[in-house]
């Protein structure tokens, strides 16, 4: 995939995408909401397509749960990484962590998939390496290899808490407390596969 969606000026850019997490979720995402928060700029009006690109709005200007997540300070890096990923995914393919090095190939890429001319693929690039910025794409190759670390845990913790085999005495007597730490997320997916995960190494 590979968004159409730019900026010709980006210089409001963090701007705007601070005013998401700071202000309130209006009930749509519209030309007067983005008035509003301050920037009456034409130029500014191309973040709402953007926007719907990257997940945070539905066709009709309502925020979506991503856009509601990532008004979580502590989440937004993470969340605009994972949105920019979905959005651009054929540029990831030059390099899964783009740099200013590889802006001449990735407007390569802009001219050729999108059938872009002129000075389009300047701007569609000069937009993503704006909100590249502003994004953490460490966060998904961190949270795998935290995941693969939990798996063998918990493979360590099923091992161990193993029938034993003790004689029969009273004098010991075992018993094991797992408590699971459930992340913080809107993502009902993360759940899902936790809870399976559950019912498959210590349930069943």
């Amino acid at each position: 995939m590979l968004t159409k969606r730019y900026m010709q000026s980006v210089k409001n850019l963090p701007a705007i995408m601070s005013k998401i997490v700071t202000g309130t979720a209006p009930d749509q995402f519209t030309v007067n909401h983005l008035k509003s928060l301050g920037f009456a700029s034409s130029t500014d009006r191309a973040i709402i397509p953007l926007l719907k690109d990257l997940g945070f709005l539905t066709e009709d200007g309502t925020p979506t749960p991503r856009y509601h997540e990532y008004r979580n300070p502590s989440r937004s890096r993470q969340v605009l990484g994972e949105a920019l990923r979905q959005a651009y995914t054929d540029v990831f393919h030059v390099n899964a962590k783009p740099s200013e090095k590889d802006r001449d190939a990735i407007e390569g890429v802009f001219r050729s998939k999108n059938n872009a001319a002129g000075r389009v693929p300047e701007f569609q690039a000069m937009t993503f390496f704006a909100l590249l910025k502003l994004a953490d794409l460490d966060h998904e190759s961190r949270n795998g290899q935290h995941l693969k670390q939990d798996d063998e845990v918990e493979e360590d913790i099923v091992r161990d808490t193993a029938p034993l085999q003790v004689p029969h005495t009273d004098v010991l007597q075992l018993r094991y407390n797992i408590e699971i730490h459930l992340p913080a997320t809107k993502d009902i997916e993360v759940y899902n596969a936790i809870f399976k995960s559950i019912k498959e190494h210590l349930i069943d």
